[in-house]
């Protein structure tokens, strides 16, 4: 599979191009770059503007194989000269750039959305092209991305408080083509800012479906929550690394069943035996084995639980569900950390809850802009 660039790459590569052209005054049509992962990145420069005082020019975002919505995208960067006695190389954000508004984040508040390491890789391209023109003044580099605002509502920075635009991300400067790498280093961030907030409880869903059913049935309204995909174990590990003393997992019962058999990763392709498990515990409620092999005959979840509820069996059944859920996900977290739950599924509401989730309510109720 053929990796990628990263926007922090794409951002460096076209601050570099910039400065060469201001401080020389040639028209360059390619630059190369070497990405922290020690890959180097020859860049097309596309869009150029040239002024005397001032050059501006773009790279395209090729993410390679590794789905990405900022993949085709225009990075641009503008290069200006400075008025500064030492040599300095400022960095901004311009429009298309997120401005960040809450704390936990790599930049403070008030910072455009570009993290240190791309920061680190447009100084040190650009005083690369200072060193080689011997040019020992400063200069100021305003990044921008004329279709952030649009691309960052599909991305993760509305919910992290990123506002006007998307993020100039990248740790290696490479775009690796997987994206599980990527929900990980999303989910960290999520923790991590709500710890910055003076949390040390946090509600987890596995997805969207998990926070509409809260705001259905609970009125709560889990916007600072944190979605964990499929990865339930690794986020509990983050969760636990990062001090937080108690969390509330909220899923439905075709990703929790899972969890009740001790998988911590819950895509299909790690593991899928939701019929084999709920099949078992229906056999250590007395079911007929005729409508246990129903059961294993299922496609979804949703008829598993509709033979349960037929068969009068649906509430003790998800009460071991539950047993079974809560002793995986607290021998996970090895007692550092209390972890509840809530299990439903889509038609039935709710089908099991711990024994301590109840009191979520009230706690959560307690945040801001919250009606329960």
């Amino acid at each position: 599979m053929r990796y990628g660039f990263t926007t922090g790459s794409c951002a460096a590569a076209a601050a570099k191009a910039a400065a060469y052209m201001l401080l020389t005054g040639r028209e360059k049509t390619e630059i190369t770059i070497e990405t922290p992962k020690g890959i180097t990145y020859t860049a097309k420069l596309l869009d150029m503007e040239r002024k005397e005082e001032m050059i501006s020019c773009a790279v395209q975002k090729d993410g390679g194989d590794d789905p990405d919505v900022t993949t085709g995208t225009l990075v641009y960067a503008k290069v200006c000269y400075a008025e500064h006695t030492a040599q300095r190389i400022e960095i901004e954000g311009g429009i298309g750039v997120g401005r960040v508004t809450k704390p936990g984040l790599d930049q403070p508040v008030g910072s455009a959305a570009i993290n240190h390491v791309p920061r680190e890789m447009i100084a040190k391209e650009v005083l690369q092209v200072c060193q080689i023109m011997d040019y020992k003044g400063s200069l100021n580099v305003e990044i921008f991305v004329p279709e952030g605002e649009k691309l960052a509502e599909r991305t993760f920075n509305p919910r992290l408080g990123i506002v006007g635009g998307i993020s100039i991300l990248g740790t290696s400067g490479i775009v690796e083509p997987m994206s599980s790498q990527a929900i990980l280093d999303t989910i960290r961030v999520e923790l991590r800012q709500r710890r910055a907030q003076g949390f040390d409880y946090v509600a987890v869903s596995p997805g969207n479906y998990g926070l509409d059913f809260m705001k259905r049935e609970y009125g709560y309204d889990l916007d600072q929550s944190v979605k964990c995909s499929n990865f339930i174990g690794e986020t509990i590990d983050m969760a636990v690394e990062l001090g937080f003393q108690s969390m509330l997992l909220t899923g439905h019962i075709g990703k929790l069943i899972k969890v009740a058999g001790g998988i911590m990763n819950t895509h299909s392709r790690e593991a899928d035996c939701r019929m084999e498990l709920l099949a078992a515990f229906a056999v250590k409620e007395g079911i007929l084995m005729e409508k246990v092999c129903r059961i294993l005959d299922c496609v979804t979840t949703g008829e598993a639980v509709r033979i349960l509820k037929e068969e009068g069996k649906l509430q003790p059944v998800m009460e071991r569900v539950m047993e079974r859920i809560c002793y995986y996900l607290n021998k996970r977290s090895a007692g550092k950390m209390r972890i509840d739950c809530i299990l439903y599924a889509n038609e039935f509401g709710e089908l099991a809850r711990s024994k301590e989730a109840g009191a979520w309510f009230t706690l959560l109720a307690q945040e801001p802009a919250q009606q329960i």
